[in-house]
């Protein structure tokens, strides 16, 4: 009989700096060029986020920084400098190396049955640099791990990556029973903030922060219970009328977000649509949802915490209680939009909270496209 795959051992990791919100915001108003209009637009933008901190690479962005920083903002005269994609690519590059290898090492170093000599496959997923060699290159060097490690990148997919990421680990154990996939995320969104009177540049100023997870997806019968949500299944679908609302291009002075005040809407009308298909193999569960009661059935949802507004309306839609969005309003209060990463800290945070082994939990995540990422998870001891 073929083992299941469980998600084990994730362990997630934040840059240093802490920014507030609200003084962030002051930073954001208080630029020279900005109007009456777009000053508004920041204060909603940020102020109705739902976010109080994030963090970012940016340190000199901190109350305490060294006077002698000024690449992306003078503390002096209060003014945010726009650096060339390249200045910022190259701080990617410095600073997502090690934060790929620092969370891939936690993640191993947390696992009381796994070691580095048996990992056999790496799957990165980053949309915010690029390099080559590229970030499993850097974790196979890094851990020490064998050279005949198979390799992926998952590169510029956005928001989602994580999830297609966690399907592909799923894929190769049930190709290699034995196999041990190491999954990493690193995301480091603010090298890509900028001042603007965009409005959908702003409400990316207001929602994007730093941050690494990472976790070992495996089927091999391991004797240490641990915290783990074994992967059950993934659907992916797409919304074309949202392709344009948001999307993750490359610009002179950073990559460029745009997500448009329309996501939540077209979410909430297409997301039944969207994740249909994923309940219709589970039986019971695919007449709960029919019937919308499928917040009853499952107990916990991990969210991709896109913004405040992308959560109220998955709330409405799927009748689900605050106590089940939980985990991702406080994601999100707490760290931001970290991108890829997010939806496993979502997740993590869930198991920390004391998940009952055989609960199940829905994932889902969005991203450029429109595309709708989802999978269904089982809380597991960690026994596949």
């Amino acid at each position: 009989m073929t083992r299941s795959a469980v998600l084990r051992s994730l362990r997630t990791i934040v840059p240093d700096t802490v920014l507030e919100q609200e003084e962030i915001h002051d930073i954001f108003a208080a630029q020279p060029e900005i109007g009456r209009l777009a000053r508004r637009i920041i204060g909603a933008s940020f102020n109705g986020s739902g976010i109080d901190t994030r963090h970012t690479v940016i340190g000199e962005l901190a109350s305490a920084a060294s006077e002698n920083e000024s690449i992306f903002y003078d503390r002096d005269s209060g003014v945010l400098a726009s650096p060339g994609t390249k200045t910022r690519n190259d701080i990617y590059v410095r600073e997502a190396s090690r934060l790929f290898v620092e969370v891939a090492r936690s993640a191993l170093d947390a696992d009381p049955d796994v070691v580095a000599s048996d990992v056999t496959h790496v799957i990165t997923a980053s949309c915010t640099g690029f390099h080559a060699p590229g970030p499993e290159y850097e974790i196979v060097r890094g851990l020490g791990l064998s050279d005949s490690v198979q390799r992926y990148h998952l590169g510029f997919m956005g928001c989602y990556a994580s999830m297609p990421a966690l399907r592909a680990a799923a894929q190769f154990c049930a190709a290699d029973p034995d196999a041990v996939v190491l999954v990493v995320s690193v995301e480091l969104c603010t090298l890509h903030l900028r001042s603007s009177e965009d409005p959908d540049l702003i409400v990316a100023n207001s929602l994007f922060a730093d941050g690494a997870a990472a976790g070992i997806v495996t089927a091999r019968d391991l004797p240490t219970p641990v915290p783990a949500v074994r992967l059950d299944g993934f659907h992916t679908a797409i919304a074309a009328e949202g392709e344009k609302d948001m999307s993750w291009t490359i610009g002179d002075h950073g990559f460029e977000m745009i997500l448009s005040t329309a996501v939540p809407q077209i979410i909430g009308e297409t997301i039944i649509g969207a994740i249909r298909p994923l309940y219709a193999r589970e039986g019971e569960l695919a007449a709960a949802f029919d019937q919308g009661r499928v917040g009853e059935r499952v107990e916990h949802w991990a969210i991709h915490p896109g913004g405040r507004s992308i959560l109220d309306r998955v709330q409405e839609r799927l009748h689900l209680s605050d106590a089940q969005l939980h985990p991702a309003r406080e994601t999100l209060r707490q760290y931001g939009n970290m991108s890829s990463a997010t939806i496993l800290f979502v997740i993590k945070r869930i198991l920390d909270d004391g998940a009952a082994d055989g609960s199940r939990i829905a994932a889902m995540a969005f991203g450029p496209g429109l595309t709708a990422e989802s999978a269904l998870m089982t809380v597991s001891s960690g026994v596949a």
